[in-house]
C-alpha cells in the first residue's frame, strides 16, 4: 500500500471519532452521515482549528443539511443529461465522465452530494465500457473531462488504462481532469503519478481551493509536480457563506493561488442542490468581492463568476450587465440573450 492509501485509509469516517476528538454530541452528526457520508482526510482535518472555523464547515456534517427547503437532489439535471451510465453531455462539444464515485474528504456543499461516496456512485466496468463506446461513437465530442469523485483516487494503473483508452479515440482532442486532492490528499501527487500523467498531453488540470488556509506547503509541492509535469492547472472556487463570502479572503486566497502557479478560473455560485442552503450567499455578494479584485491584483487572478444555472442549461457569466434586476428572485439574462429567474437567497 503506498503513502497515499494509507492516508485515505485512515480518513476520518465515524461520526462518534469526530466528536470524542472535539467532544460533541454525536448523534446529530450520525443522522447526517446515515443520508451524506463523511469523510475527510488526516492532512485536511489537520487544517482545522476548531469547531465552526472556514474549513470545519466545509467537511463537517451540519444538521442543516438534512433540513427540507425547496433545492432538489439534481439542480444542474445531470441525470436527464446522461445518455449512459457514467456520461453527462450539457455541452455539444464536452463531456463529463464519472471516473470515479469517491472523494478524498467529501465537501458538505457538493452539487453531487446525494450519491458521491454512496452505492450508487461505484460504477461498474460494464458501466466504463458504455461510457466508452459512447464516446467512440460521438465525434461531436472533442473534450473530456474526467470527474466523479475524485479521478485521481483511482490507482496509476487505473488511470493511465483510462487515459490510454481517451487517447485512442481520434475525435478526443483534450482531457481535462477535475482534481481536490493537492487540497486535501496531496501525498496522493506522486513523481510516479505525474510522470505517467506527462504521456497524455494535451492534459490539464483543475482543483478546488476555496480559502487560504488551504495553501499549505504539502498542496503547494504536489501542484509544483503537476506544472512541471506539463499540466496547466487552474482553480474552481464555490462561493460558500461563512467560508470565503468577504473580499479580503478572496484576495488572498487568489493571490497565493498564482504564487503556486495555479490560475483562479471560475468562482461559482452556490448550485441549488438539497442541502446546501447554508452555504449560499447573495449573488450581489460575488459581485462586490470580484469587482473588489479588479485592481488590487493582476487580470491574471480574477476569476469568472458564473451560476450553473438549473436544469442543465449551462453557465451564466457573472456581472453587472448580465444581471437585469436584483432582490429576490433575480432576473438573470443569459449568454443567448434569455432571461432567467434565479432564487436570490440566503436560507
Amino acid at each position: 500500500m503506498s503513502e497515499w492509501q494509507r492516508q485515505l485509509a485512515a480518513a476520518l469516517t465515524d461520526p462518534g471519532d469526530l466528536a470524542r476528538r472535539y467532544q460533541l454530541d454525536p448523534e446529530p452528526l450520525r443522522a447526517v452521515v446515515e443520508r451524506y457520508p463523511m469523510r475527510i482526510s488526516p492532512h485536511y482535518l489537520g487544517l482545522i482549528q476548531g469547531p465552526g472555523d472556514a474549513i470545519w464547515k466545509q467537511c463537517v456534517p451540519d444538521p442543516r443539511e438534512l433540513v427540507a427547503t425547496d433545492e432538489v437532489l439534481d439542480p444542474l439535471d445531470e441525470e436527464r443529461l446522461s445518455p449512459v451510465p457514467r456520461i453527462v453531455h450539457r455541452y455539444p462539444d464536452r463531456v463529463l465522465l464519472l471516473a470515479c464515485g469517491e472523494c478524498a474528504t467529501y465537501c458538505r456543499f457538493c452539487t453531487r452530494k446525494r450519491k458521491v461516496g454512496c452505492p450508487a456512485m461505484a460504477g461498474t466496468a460494464e458501466e466504463l465500457a458504455q461510457a466508452l463506446s459512447y464516446l467512440e461513437n460521438t465525434p461531436a465530442v472533442r473534450d473530456v473531462i474526467l470527474s466523479g469523485g475524485d479521478p485521481l483516487l483511482l490507482e496509476d494503473d487505473r488511470l493511465e488504462d483510462l487515459l490510454r483508452r481517451l487517447r485512442s479515440i481520434p475525435h478526443v482532442e483534450m482531457i481535462r481532469l477535475g482534481s481536490r486532492v493537492p487540497v486535501t490528499l496531496p501525498e496522493r501527487i506522486t513523481d510516479r503519478l505525474c510522470a505517467m500523467l506527462r504521456e497524455f498531453h494535451p492534459l490539464y488540470l483543475n482543483t478546488h481551493f476555496n480559502h487560504p488556509r488551504e495553501l499549505t506547503p504539502e498542496a503547494a509541492a504536489a501542484c509544483r509536480r503537476l506544472a512541471d509535469a506539463g499540466l496547466p492547472l487552474g482553480n474552481q472556487t464555490v462561493l460558500l457563506r461563512g467560508v470565503n463570502d468577504t473580499a479580503p479572503t478572496m484576495l488572498e486566497l487568489v493571490r497565493g493561488l498564482l504564487k503556486i502557479r495555479v490560475r483562479p478560473y471560475y468562482l461559482h455560485h452556490m448550485d441549488l442542490t438539497s442541502g446546501t442552503g447554508h452555504f449560499r450567499t447573495r449573488i450581489e455578494t460575488g459581485l462586490n468581492i470580484v469587482a473588489a479584485l479588479r485592481g488590487p491584483v493582476s487580470g491574471l487572478a480574477v476569476p469568472h463568476y458564473v451560476i450553473d444555472a438549473p436544469g442543465g442549461k449551462g453557465k451564466i457569466p457573472l456581472q453587472p450587465e448580465y444581471l437585469l434586476r436584483g432582490g429576490h428572485p433575480a432576473l438573470l439574462r443569459t449568454p443567448g440573450g434569455a432571461t432567467l429567474e434565479f432564487p436570490n437567497r440566503v436560507e
